[in-house]
């Protein structure tokens, strides 16, 4: 059986609602809390999303900040798209694309939890299912910079789906990790948004 085919799963999914464009082509401060309890679905692999980080058009932190090249363009839109890129020639890191098209702005899959397909999250993850950092999370779903660019549930065998889930009522609000490059406001802003198992 190929890793896409649908298979029964072991977890215990959520929602099988796709968020549509729609959902995606709003300010991306309004779309990334909403993405937490969301589901990340990939062939069997379902991952609720607990941790995420919004990157705004304005954002010092952002990669829109340098102009738009082949590397980020995919985060001008359409809305409702992956972008997906290689972090110190290591760590591929799953966003998702936000705003309207045109405006610059995504939300950082920082976080997750394996709701389905643990036994191909172990094998991919060398052994472990701990989904807590984005560049387990996009080793999880078997996403590399190939995938940037595409639509979410464009319906190809191998595609990405985020489900609507129900939203956890244990929100918090954080500065991002990782931004030292970034204007003292922007590195202070609360954009981090989290919920259990989180604890950092």
């Amino acid at each position: 059986m190929s890793v896409f085919e649908p298979a029964a799963v072991d977890g215990a999914p959520g929602s099988d609602t796709p968020l549509d464009p729609a959902f995606f082509a709003r300010p991306t401060l309004e779309v990334a809390p909403e993405l937490l309890g969301a589901e990340l679905v990939r062939g069997p692999v379902r991952l609720r999303i607990v941790e995420v980080e919004a990157y705004l058009p304005d954002d010092s932190a952002c990669h829109a900040r340098m102009g738009r090249t082949p590397r980020n363009a995919p985060m001008w839109g359409p809305p409702g798209h992956a972008y997906v890129y290689l972090c110190y020639g290591i760590h591929h890191l799953l966003n998702l694309v936000t705003e309207r098209d045109g405006v610059p702005g995504a939300v950082l899959i920082r976080g997750a939890e394996v709701r389905a397909g643990h036994d191909i999250v172990r094998r991919r993850r060398g052994g472990r299912l701990d989904c807590i950092g984005p560049g387990k999370v996009a080793q999880a779903l078997g996403l590399t910079t190939a995938f940037s660019g595409r639509a979410l549930g464009d319906g190809r065998p191998d595609a990405l789906t985020v489900v609507a889930g129900p939203r956890p009522d244990d929100i918090r609000c954080t500065p991002r990790i990782g931004i030292d490059y970034a204007r003292p406001e922007h590195r202070a802003a609360p954009w981090r948004f989290i919920t259990a198992p989180v604890r950092r």
